[in-house]
C-alpha cells in the first residue's frame, strides 16, 4: 500500500478556556495511492455546502495530513479488550486539530 492521507476540512472555531481562538477540524475521508493511481474515499455524509467561512468563494480548502499512528482498528481493538471503559483526557494544551 503507498501513501494515505487524511482529508481534514476546517468546520468552525471555539474559544478555549484561556480565552484564545481555535479552529474546529472535521476529517472527511483519506486519499491513498492506488495500483493505478491516487484515489479518494470521502464520507458519504460529508456536505461541502455547509462548510462557512468562505462567503463568496465557489471552493474550499480540503486539507492533507499524513494519519497519526494510533487511531484505526488497534484503537478499536484496545477499546474493546478494556470494556470501552473511558480514558483520561489529555489536558495540556496540546492543539489537535481533529
Amino acid at each position: 500500500m503507498g501513501k494515505k492521507y487524511d482529508l481534514v476540512v476546517k468546520v468552525g472555531e471555539y474559544t478555549d478556556g484561556q480565552g484564545q481562538t481555535k479552529g474546529r477540524f472535521k476529517n472527511v475521508g483519506v486519499m491513498m495511492d492506488g495500483d493505478k493511481g491516487p484515489y479518494i474515499l470521502l464520507d458519504r455524509t460529508f456536505n461541502p455546502a455547509g462548510v462557512g467561512g468562505n462567503e463568496g468563494r465557489e471552493s474550499i480548502i480540503v486539507s492533507l495530513y499524513e494519519p497519526k499512528q494510533e487511531g484505526g482498528q488497534q484503537a478499536h481493538s484496545a477499546a474493546k479488550a478494556d470494556g470501552y471503559q473511558p480514558k483520561a483526557r489529555d489536558l495540556d494544551g496540546d492543539d489537535v486539530p481533529f
